[in-house]
């Protein structure tokens, strides 16, 4: 995929949804916060069934740490990884409340320094509250930015980096969600929709088994 080709793959992604956004629900930088710790490994559905019942008990650092670790398990127990996401949750609240005066802070050192908050948890942070242009490239979007031919890399930081060089800069800021997005529903890891897909066009892999197809019949 060229340049050229790469604006075309986003100006089509924008026309199809103008205003993506993450599938967690939220209603405060905090709320989000929690919700991506605890989506690590699980989806966001099951994400979402567990904090609709937590949010409304509790959604502030100073509630949920009054919880404790056995309190909060009550409610992410269906969420894989549980235990350690509950003591992870509440270290992270005591840490907002003891550094931060209870806010997330606008900060990748200080996001990463949270317990269970990685690089890809700062950028979604960053990106989503804060209107950074940044990339949180997980297990999706590292998927399709390699079949496609968007941005290859043999690791999740090397995709990272070779996104923010190479999306144009007028959709870095919503790049994030159109392509987990595009990922999570189109661009599947066993089976890619390409007869749904409205990126083909723009895409390598499409164009390679096209190619293939067209071999094989002459």
């Amino acid at each position: 995929m060229n340049q050229a080709q790469r604006r075309d793959f986003f100006a089509t992604l924008k026309a199809h949804n103008p205003a993506p956004t993450t599938e967690l629900n939220y209603s405060s930088p905090f709320e989000l916060l929690i919700a991506v710790i605890l989506s690590a490994q699980a989806t966001d559905v099951g994400v979402n069934k567990a904090t609709d019942k937590l949010y409304p008990v509790a959604n502030t650092p100073e509630k949920i740490l009054a919880l404790g670790v056995d309190g909060l398990k009550q409610y992410i127990k269906t969420i894989g990884l549980f235990n350690s996401k509950a003591e992870n949750v509440i270290k992270t609240c005591k840490i907002l409340i003891e550094q931060h005066n209870s806010q997330v802070p606008e900060n990748r050192e200080a996001l990463e320094a949270l317990p269970g908050v990685g690089r890809k948890t700062a950028n979604v942070i960053l990106n989503t509250v804060f209107k950074h242009p940044v990339i949180a490239v997980d297990t999706h979007i590292f998927r399709l930015s390699n079949r496609t031919g968007l941005a290859k890399g043999k690791t999740v930081k090397a995709v990272e980096d070779k996104l923010m060089k190479v999306v144009p800069k007028e959709y870095l800021l919503d790049a994030h969600h159109w392509l987990i997005l595009h990922g999570r529903y189109v661009c599947l890891a066993r089976k890619p929709k390409c007869d749904t897909c409205c990126v083909t066009q723009y895409c390598d892999y499409y164009r390679d088994q096209q190619r293939r197809q067209s071999l094989s019949v002459s």
